[in-house]
């Protein structure tokens, strides 16, 4: 008998989604991914200073503040073919990397592990087995029996209280949920010190963007970090030494814990390989700029049709015309006016239609992008698998760690194929992750020793021609490929869209009537309990869901279309967007 279910809000998540789906037999047989709030940054941008539009599109997002920064002067620079110095890519590269880092850890611990790691259980565990088990795995230093006694005697605090406090309303006890009491107690002490970690991170945003998040240190043509090692009150060597501690920290977290955990708790789930793979279309941007024109990168880049690693086509350069001709977005199935057909970016409409949650018309705010007519994955599974096709051998190095850990845990062979799910996608955050904070330390020795020396420059100053002039600027951010494109005219914005990875993933329905990524990953999804539909939460959640960057509303003549009076609400009328 089939039973349509709705969950609404979907919470650990950044803004508002909605998720509907048919099941039938004890699986998901159709899926509706809804995008229930809407932003109007666009429309704000229409006529202003294009050397302004990097700190007001950072308010699209409270969470992905920084890669609307980085992306917006990368497509003004990019629509005025600037060069910037080196010092400035550098400078912008480590804090893409501490926001991706920091990003990679707030989601698998405390947006994604409560949906597999059951907290109640952990009461249940052994603080010696527990021990035993993380020592067999690791050399973290917080792996101690002390550690996890002191951690199941709060956790035991809490339930003596009748009330979980930060574990509340979770699943516990679900027939899905498969990890033993010492597993349990492991993943509860590593959620605990992760909160300590992750802070590390964002002060280095802070150190070189001066505050976060909204960092405030870019600009079009560089960045407005003063270099003088001697100096006190600039980018100095005191600065640099603390930004070099915090990425040692970082490091040995992320390569002893968080990719050991995502390794060990993937085995316990070894069904899950074969769950949630969707559109395997995967789709990702070069980053991490080693030159003044985004021609070299730390980095690769491309798509994998497929999922095939043999037929990758890289991404090669910022502009590069394979990226920038295949977008296009399509508002069939979204709250707009349509009747255009697909727009490129370029040429974006963006009118407000809204006619109610229609399952064969419109149900989202979200538009449906596609690349060369198709959609298209995006996130970390899709930077992996490129950077895996593009021979990267850390990449490389980190992807057979995370496949040989699992293997041992499981006590069976892993394939690489097992990524291409629910859990892959967690496994492939572990490992761009891995990459990340070693590049981290990587962009650190490049700044340092280019002052060394002796070049502490900056900053270009942007000249803006009369004529119209276009540029699209792309990130690959941590959720995935974000881009924005600009059309300037006489120095001033006449047309700015924003395409971001929620946007991907998150899509309704195309042009086609294909179903977005989100849609197609939850077909086939066994669910063993409709009133608690876990398993619909643990596929959504593998995206990592940012519905704030996802939905716009422009109109382009400037009327008014509605009043809105916002409000932020979650079960137990908690904000959980950090907006």
């Amino acid at each position: 008998m089939s039973k349509r279910i709705t969950i609404d809000p979907i919470t650990r998540i950044e803004g508002h989604l909605r998720i509907d789906c048919e099941i039938d037999g004890g699986r998901v047989k159709k899926a509706w991914a809804s995008g229930q709030m809407w932003r109007g940054v666009e429309q704000i941008l229409l006529g202003r200073d294009p050397r302004d539009a990097w700190a007001i599109t950072q308010r699209i997002c409270g969470v992905c503040t920084t890669v609307h920064a980085i992306c917006s002067v990368r497509a003004v620079e990019n629509a005025l073919d600037m060069e910037i110095p080196v010092n400035a890519q550098y400078i912008r590269n480590i804090i893409i990397l501490a926001h991706a880092v920091h990003d990679h850890i707030v989601h698998f611990y405390h947006l994604s592990a409560l949906d597999w790691v059951d907290v109640v259980s952990a009461l249940k565990g052994d603080p010696a087995k527990t021990a035993q088990l993380a020592e067999s795995l690791s050399s973290w230093e917080g792996n101690s029996k002390q550690q996890f006694a002191s951690v199941k005697e709060r956790l035991s605090g809490f339930v003596g209280t009748g009330q979980l406090g930060i574990f509340a309303n979770g699943y516990w006890g679900h027939p899905a949920m498969k990890l033993t009491p010492e597993v349990n107690l492991l993943a509860v002490s590593h959620y605990l010190q992760a909160l300590d970690i992750q802070r590390k991170a964002n002060k280095i945003v802070a150190i070189l963007g001066s505050k976060t998040p909204h960092i405030q240190n870019v600009a079009v043509g560089g960045v407005a970090n003063p270099i003088n090692p001697e100096a006190q009150s600039v980018l100095n060597v005191d600065r640099l030494m603390m930004i070099r501690e915090f990425i040692d920290d970082l490091a040995d977290f992320v390569h002893n814990v968080y990719l050991v955990d995502v390794a060990a708790i993937g085995a316990f789930y070894a069904d899950w390989t074969h769950i949630g793979a969707g559109i395997m279309d995967y789709l990702s941007v070069p980053d991490l700029p080693l030159d003044g024109k985004g021609t070299q990168f730390a980095l690769p880049g491309g798509f994998v049709p497929g999922g095939d690693l043999s037929q990758f086509k890289p991404i090669t350069h910022f502009g590069d015309p394979y990226f920038r001709d295949g977008v296009t977005e399509s508002v069939k199935h979204a709250w707009y006016k349509g009747g255009s057909g697909v727009l490129h970016p370029y040429k974006g409409e963006t009118n407000a239609e809204y006619t109610d949650f229609q399952d064969d018309g419109k149900y989202s705010w979200v538009k449906s992008p596609t690349f060369y007519g198709k959609p298209a994955q995006v996130g970390p599974l899709s930077r992996v698998l490129a950077m895996a096709a593009a021979k990267h051998q850390p990449t490389l190095k980190y992807l057979t760690q995370v496949l040989d850990t699992a293997s041992a845990v499981a006590g069976t062979k892993i394939p690489l194929a097992a990524v291409h799910s629910t859990i892959g996608r967690h496994a492939a955050r572990a490992v761009s992750c891995s990459v990340q904070v070693d590049e981290l330390d990587s962009m650190w020795h490049r700044l340092v020793d280019n002052i060394g020396k002796g070049d502490v420059h900056t900053f270009n100053k942007p000249v803006f021609p009369k004529d119209e002039v276009m540029g699209v600027g792309f990130h690959e951010a941590p959720r995935g490929v974000l881009s924005h494109w600009v059309v300037i005219d006489e120095g001033k914005i006449k047309n700015y869209q924003a395409v971001v990875p929620t946007t991907w993933n998150a899509a309704p329905r195309n042009e086609d009537d294909a179903p977005g990524p989100y849609e197609m990953s939850l077909l086939n999804t066994p669910v063993a309990d409709a009133e608690q539909p876990l398993e619909v939460l643990r596929t959504v959640h593998s995206f990592d869901p940012c519905l704030a960057c996802a939905v716009h509303v422009l109109d382009i003549d400037g009327n008014r279309k509605s009043t809105v009076h916002a409000g932020c609400f979650t079960p137990n009328n908690q904000c959980e967007t950090g907006s």
